[in-house]
């Protein structure tokens, strides 16, 4: 027994590519060396999906800032005659808001990788779309944070002062949304690429792996020529013995006509 992927040996039989070179050659160095047009042609269509990636992202981004300022709970905030306070001290409004923006962005993330799985799925994925799927969740997230806030009241001590004199004394108001956890908006891209590899790992595009170096090639049902069917040996005498069989009177004839003509020894006459 022969232990896999062990190289022929001296005594091991040699397939047309056991001489071949064991290394592979250099994934894109095809690309490196091609001319420049043949290098954009290839190029250009690939940046023109990353980039319309991040473009989608972008917009959806708008959608998950509008939903943070409609779900996000607000910090309810009071106006007294001598100073603006917080009318629940021991609220967690703060964490809830930064919880629902990484609810949001794992959503999105998720979304957004299955649908570019789907439509990616035909020409089996690339770099390109997954770092357009990275970039375009980074920057759905960092637009989700900037819309979210540009909706709602300011967060600055002037924009506060502002509310509490609109409110007036006594009245509560919230204040504006803020993002205290920015970590989270590694959430949308990092969960797009979890989920991106996982659907590619178990349903994406399957090659198959190439046999190694020192195999022989591998016969397909389509390189086997149909077999003719054996002859049946023939009872009819052989060319050779019916040519023999032929010559045989021609030879006695011609024995026959020399002993005739070659005249023999002479018999004694017997007299009476």
């Amino acid at each position: 027994m022969t232990v896999p992927n062990t190289p022929a040996g001296p005594d091991s039989p040699a397939g047309p590519d056991a001489h071949s070179d064991p290394f592979p050659t250099v994934v894109g160095a095809d690309l490196l060396a091609a001319e420049p047009e043949e290098r954009a042609r290839r190029v250009l269509p690939e940046l023109a999906i990353g980039g319309a990636l991040a473009a989608a992202g972008a917009v959806l981004g708008l959608a998950a800032g509008g939903l943070w300022y409609w779900l996000a709970p607000r910090v309810p905030l009071i106006a007294t005659t001598t100073a603006i306070q917080y009318a629940d001290p021991e609220g967690e409004q703060r964490v809830g808001a930064d919880g629902v923006f990484t609810l949001i962005g794992l959503g999105a993330g998720l979304l957004t990788a299955l649908v570019v799985f789907l439509l990616s799925r035909r020409r089996g994925g690339g770099i390109a779309v997954a770092l357009g799927l990275a970039a375009g969740g980074l920057l759905g997230s960092l637009i989700a944070w900037w819309f979210g806030m540009w909706l709602g009241p300011g967060s600055s001590k002037a924009d506060v002062i502002a509310q509490a004199r609109h409110a007036g004394v006594g009245v509560q108001f919230g204040a504006g949304l803020e993002l205290g956890a920015t970590g989270a908006l590694l959430v949308w891209p990092m969960s797009a690429m979890v989920v991106l590899l996982g659907l590619s790992a178990a349903f994406g595009k399957r090659e198959e792996d190439p046999p190694p170096y020192w195999a022989g090639p591998v016969l397909t049902p389509t390189d086997h020529h149909p077999v003719a069917p054996a002859e049946a040996p023939s009872t009819d005498p052989a060319p050779a013995d019916a040519a023999a069989t032929d010559r045989m009177p021609t030879d006695a004839a011609s024995t026959d006509s020399v002993s005739l003509d070659k005249p023999g020894p002479e018999r004694p006459v017997q007299q009476q």
